[in-house]
């Protein structure tokens, strides 16, 4: 067995953590059902090793009314693994189990999230080879994007939806939940008519509707040929959403508020889902993910992405049942070289670690 000497001169050793907080412009304010996002508040993470090799991620607090509270708290966990072996995996289980009798769900996640993706990038620098090689995959294998936008009235969906047929997408996600059912079918129908049906449209209720609302609005849906609905109720009632599931036939797609592998397997398990969707800052990260789309796998079970594009297209390129990229360019500002969509697909990056490299100026000019 090796020594802890031996292992630390195999791996570099984490000499320090930056922690940076940001408020990125959105370039339109992305609206839903259950509030409306100008900016997006983000975290930086810049991990530095002995082995002059920086990892880098970021996660998105969703309101600016917690980011300093969540910076502090990625501060103070950060610190844990200074002067530690880079190895991810290793490290976060050691992580998990410093918070075990508080527990993890909520902001303490999101920041060992952000923690473990920036460890994974360092590590895949290390090894000078892209994430998704690390990985066992390949940067060759395409992934199916769709364009993703808010809810922005019944005719601004057309235009849309247009909008991303003309940049090449064959698939868009718009989000529903207007004051009645009607509207709901009509931007709908407009989304479709807009790129005369070449173009595939998910819908997302973000939570909106009640059980007994979400199950008639969900049934009048499923002659409008939709790839998919998206949280039509409250993310953790999988009794609800396994009725609503039960009473529809168009595919129901849950998972980017499920904190962990285990939400994840409990909600299949419980038939409230019959898609799955994780999000790297909820899930755990690269770790998190790659122990979710094994549970998937395993049950045959589609699986996109929620934000993180970056991240996510390494993720999905080595997830045997990938289905879609979503790509929504929340972190474009700041990246030096933003992924890039072709002919509506996506392609993990060929560069060292997850692609991103940060735009100093940029945010110099978003730090809070």
């Amino acid at each position: 067995m090796a020594t802890n000497s031996q292992f630390q001169h195999d791996h570099p050793v984490i000499t320090a953590v930056r922690v940076r907080a940001l408020s990125v412009p959105l370039s339109t304010p992305l609206r839903t059902a259950s509030g409306v996002m100008t900016v997006a508040p983000l975290l930086l993470f810049d991990i530095e090793t002995n082995a002059n090799v920086r990892g880098v991620s970021y996660i998105f607090t969703y309101t600016p009314t917690v980011l300093a509270a969540t910076k502090q708290l990625a501060i103070d966990l950060s610190a844990l693994v200074v002067g530690q072996a880079l190895a991810p995996l290793t490290l976060l289980t050691a992580l998990r189990k410093r918070v075990k009798l508080i527990g993890s769900y909520g902001l303490i996640d999101m920041v060992l999230a952000g923690i473990d993706m920036a460890l994974w990038d360092a590590w895949a620098r290390h090894l000078r080879q892209p994430l998704v090689r690390v990985l066992g995959g390949t940067t060759a294998r395409p992934i199916n994007a769709y364009a993703s936008y808010g809810m922005d009235g019944v005719e601004q969906a057309g235009r849309n939806v247009m909008a991303a047929a003309e940049a090449g997408f064959k698939a868009v996600k718009i989000k529903i939940g207007y004051p009645t059912l009607k509207e709901d079918i009509a931007a709908v129908r407009t989304a479709h008519s807009a790129s005369a049906g070449a173009v595939g449209i998910m819908v997302d209720y973000n939570q909106s509707l009640n059980v007994p609302e979400a199950i008639t609005r969900c049934k009048a849906l499923d002659s409008e040929g939709l790839l998919w609905i998206e949280e039509p109720t409250d993310f953790d009632d999988n009794a609800g959403h396994a009725r609503i599931a039960a009473s529809i036939e168009t595919p129901l797609q849950l998972g980017e508020n499920l904190y962990g592998p285990r939400l994840i397997a409990t909600s299949l398990r419980d038939g409230a889902s019959d898609l799955m969707m994780p999000d790297l800052m909820k899930v755990g990260g690269v770790s998190g993910w790659i122990e979710t789309s094994a549970i998937c796998a395993a049950q045959n079970v589609p699986v996109s992405n929620h934000f993180y594009q970056e991240v996510s297209i390494h993720m999905l390129a080595v997830t045997p049942t990938a289905h879609f990229l979503e790509y929504f360019a929340m972190a474009d500002p700041i990246l030096v070289d933003p992924l890039r969509i072709v002919d509506g697909k996506a392609y993990a990056p060929d560069a060292e670690g997850n692609g991103m490299t940060w735009q100093e100026k940029a945010i110099n000019r978003f730090i809070c």
